[in-house]
């Protein structure tokens, strides 16, 4: 493999046009954890946990943990995920932010299905176009932000007029 292969499989994963799902049951740590955070969507179940272990095996994160963890949960909750290398439940992470839903173990894949489909129930067009934007301006000012999206967006779809007219639904 080539040098820091895994990290370019996780960055190819976040950059993806579509969403990414995630569903977590289960432990969650270092690696797993660094994989997670490249989706866009992260359903935790409640035997999940979460945690940086790095530390516990000298390691240092490669696949983005310190730029998409701090973004996800706040720089110091993240600060202290990886210094401590303690665990964090399934609730936990969805109090603060890392999951965007916690749900019961047998409930989990049928969250992530819902989810699954009220995107695909979206415009691809405007799908797309959100996480373009929501990438290229998560480091802008405000300002700087809202005249990239006026400046940049995708406009309006082909299937607008459909849509309008009601055929999707």
């Amino acid at each position: 493999p080539s040098r820091n292969y895994q990290a370019k499989i996780i960055t190819r994963l976040a950059e993806m046009r579509q969403p990414v799902l995630v569903a977590v049951q289960g432990g969650c740590y270092t690696g797993g954890l660094e994989l997670a955070l490249a989706g866009d969507i992260i359903v935790a179940s409640e035997s999940a946990s979460f945690a940086d272990t790095h530390g516990k095996f000298a390691l240092v994160p490669a696949g983005g943990m310190w730029q998409r963890l701090p973004r996800r949960i706040g720089r110091w909750k993240a600060r202290a995920m990886s210094c401590t290398g303690l665990p964090v439940s399934g609730a936990e992470a969805a109090r603060i932010g890392l999951a965007n839903h916690i749900v019961a173990d047998d409930a989990l894949l049928a969250k992530v299905d819902d989810l699954a489909q009220a995107i695909a129930a979206q415009s691809r067009h405007s799908v797309f176009a959100y996480k373009k934007l929501y990438a290229e301006q998560a480091d802008l000012t405000l300002n700087a932000g809202l005249a990239h999206e006026v400046f940049n967006g995708s406009g309006v779809g082909a299937d607008f007029a459909e849509r309008v007219a009601g055929k999707f639904g």
